[in-house]
């Protein structure tokens, strides 16, 4: 499972600023619903040409909320073949970069990377457009950008109103994984988190089980910096529970 191809994109040119605003207006496609959505062109191997209408299509389980270049969905495909996973950015370029890695990947590696995909898109307005309730098993929300002016604190990706929507396109049992190396974001994200009647703390046991965990430090760009750097990470891993009127 080689990265190292000189059909890969570098992302020296793929110029993009390190955050976006996600309460401004970009104009790029948005599905009216999930049902809307084209899966097919991110997961062709996944919906043969030749299948019929009322065939059961696979779904995509995992969001990878914010996902800059691309390194979590990379290092989760070979763990999880059989699970469709995209990553979701505002970004122009950065997406353009993910689309043209992913293609890379492909190429380089047969019948591997072929349940990744990603789509340009602003997660804090249209999460519901993508996925219907329910759907979700896996959400990921790393090094978000921490908006540190408590004026723009609205921006951020983790809040008590947000999470409503996030609740509602996770299945019961479904896990939520958030990291920063920004101390006061990761306390905000655990206090929303903890606050919200639909999400309780995953525990340590679990955690430390939880093959996925390491990755949330290794795998991005910015969790490679930060390890470089030598500097501490914030996580806050929760999973989605049911209301009495659920059960």
């Amino acid at each position: 499972m080689s990265e190292g191809n000189k059909r890969l994109p570098r992302k020296r040119f793929y110029r993009a600023r390190a955050h976006s605003n996600p309460l401004s207006d970009s104009h790029f496609p948005v599905p009216i619903s999930p049902c809307d959505v084209d899966y097919s062109a991110h997961y062709p191997q996944f919906f043969p040409k030749d299948s019929t209408q009322n065939s059961v299509k696979p779904m995509v389980r995992f969001a990878d909320v914010g996902c800059g270049f691309g390194g979590l969905l990379v290092s989760l495909s070979p763990l999880f073949p059989d699970t469709l996973m995209i990553g979701m950015e505002l970004r122009d370029k950065v997406t353009e970069y993910v689309k043209d890695r992913i293609e890379g990947l492909r190429d380089s590696n047969p019948g591997l990377y072929q349940n990744i995909s990603v789509v340009r898109t602003n997660s804090m307005k249209y999460i519901p457009n993508y996925f219907n309730k329910g759907q979700l098993s896996k959400m990921f929300f790393l090094f978000p950008d921490p908006h540190f002016k408590e004026k723009n604190h609205r921006r951020r990706v983790i809040s008590v109103q947000l999470l409503d929507e996030y609740a509602y396109v996770m299945q019961l049992g479904g896990i939520i994984y958030t990291i920063t190396d920004v101390e006061e974001l990761g306390e905000w994200m655990k206090s929303c988190l903890e606050k919200h009647p639909l999400f309780e703390a995953v525990g340590e046991d679990e955690i430390e089980r939880d093959p996925v965990v390491e990755l949330l430090t290794s795998s991005s760009e910015e969790g490679k910096k930060v390890a470089r750097n030598e500097g501490q990470t914030f996580m806050a891993i929760y999973r989605r529970i049911a209301l009495v009127s659920e059960v």
